[in-house]
């Protein structure tokens, strides 16, 4: 299975490394592909260590001013012209996807699926992984925009919401068949 990971390429505190440590061990355990943003710094580097150390594959998917940034040995790179076609290419060589601690660019990535899986256009699971209370303020939006009507579907039917690391694997593995 292919798991697409949007998260931060920052370095960050413990508090957000170690959970995304586990994560990216569930990941290779499980057999799985990470797809990711194919950066070898800060959280991305985390987990793409983290699942390479584990067992898992490396699907990276970086983008032209950034390649200096890009992981070197991985299974699978591709280096896309822009940020459009990087967010096409990771959201197309998915199978689920897992938004993880991040800043704009992980909110522009997660605003893309979920506007696709509003559209009818994916299936695919979306799983936020609230590490720390992190997505606290932006759950209470979302839920907001599906009680003043502003979503046509259910909250529940675009993304589910998991606290801890072994809660967004075991969704996944239950309902999608990820094992």
């Amino acid at each position: 299975m292919n798991i697409c990971v949007f998260l931060s390429a920052a370095d960050l505190a413990d508090t957000y490394t170690r959970p995304a440590r586990e994560f990216a061990e569930l990941i290779g355990k499980g057999g799985h592909t990470l797809v990711w943003g194919g950066s070898d710094a800060g959280l991305m580097k985390v987990v793409a260590d983290g699942v390479h150390a584990s067992g898992g594959r490396l699907m990276g998917v970086s983008v032209h001013f950034l390649a200096h940034k890009a992981r070197q040995g991985v299974d699978d790179m591709v280096i896309a012209a822009d940020l459009a076609e990087r967010k096409r290419l990771l959201l197309e060589k998915a199978d689920a996807v897992v938004i993880m601690v991040g800043g704009t660019g992980t909110l522009d990535e997660a605003t893309e699926i979920l506007e696709l899986k509003k559209h009818g256009h994916t299936d695919k699971p979306v799983v936020l992984l609230n590490t720390a209370g992190f997505y606290d303020g932006l759950k209470q939006q979302f839920q907001r925009m599906e009680d003043e009507g502003f979503l046509p579907r259910p909250l529940t039917e675009l993304m589910f919401f998991a606290e801890e690391p072994v809660g967004a694997m075991a969704y996944l593995e239950e309902n999608f068949g990820v094992q």
